[in-house]
């Protein structure tokens, strides 16, 4: 009794394949025995999938075709490359509409499984292209699978760069923003060291208190006390200005 399987039931395919399969597709790969050759593949993953969905095309020793889930003959592969490439180009234009980086690093989350996957797609059929060296066919779905892996790749890279891109912008913008608020701190400290001591002296003349200056005529006292204000909060701004020593 052959060993139970994730391969269909009633595929007629060597024993060691089924022997070499467990319960899961596993990693993609490609096996070959007897002039059998079997496609261990996955279908393309989404960013919150953990479990691979296992994919599986058959060629017999007369070279015919067929899939668990996408039919028979040379198509089925054609079908699976085909869904690898709509998947990258959805992220693509994802890529294209990103304006912050939240939607670039969403565009990332997508796209780190669809690029191992590819990888691992284009590995599996190079061990096909070897396993089986005359059939045209595997050449062309090989190099297919190489130009899936290579666009993902370039489409990360970019993405890649958008987001640091966009985090050194945002960087920027909040840097030159703490700049003027520290330039606007530092202004109103200016104002507020220019006229803290007229302020000071109007409040302690202000007191109801007999100090002299009542019997000076106006508007000696008043000019008296605005420019002694002044002058020394200019010197109380030029103390907080000066550069301290090294």
């Amino acid at each position: 009794m052959e060993p139970r399987t994730v391969l269909p039931a009633t595929w007629d395919v060597p024993k060691v394949f089924r022997e070499r399969l467990g319960d899961k597709a596993g990693r993609q790969r490609a096996m070959f025995s007897d002039g059998h050759l079997l496609l261990v593949l996955h279908q393309p993953p989404g960013a919150e999938e953990t479990n691979r969905r296992g994919r599986f095309i058959w060629r017999k020793p007369d070279g015919s075709w067929t899939s668990s889930d996408l039919g028979g003959g040379t198509a089925a592969l054609t079908k699976h490359l085909a869904e690898y490439a709509e998947a990258i180009q959805v992220l693509d234009l994802r890529e294209e509409n990103a304006k912050s980086a939240i939607d670039y690093f969403g565009v990332l989350e997508g796209l780190a499984p669809l690029l191992r996957a590819t990888a691992h797609l284009h590995s599996a059929l190079q061990e096909a292209r070897k396993q089986v060296p005359n059939d045209r066919s595997i050449i062309n779905f090989r190099d297919q699978a190489y130009e899936l892996e290579r666009n993902a790749e370039l489409l990360y890279t970019n993405t890649k760069n958008s987001l640091d891109f966009e985090m050194a912008r945002t960087a920027e913008e909040e840097t030159r923003a703490s700049r003027r608020m520290a330039a606007s701190a530092h202004r109103l400290n200016n104002l507020v060291a220019f006229f803290f001591p007229l302020a000071t002296l109007s409040a302690v003349f202000g007191v109801n208190m007999l100090n002299g200056f009542e019997q000076i005529p106006p508007p000696i006292p008043i000019a008296v006390l605005v420019l002694s204000g002044l002058a020394i909060g200019a010197m109380l701004a030029y103390a907080i200005n000066r550069a301290p020593a090294e």
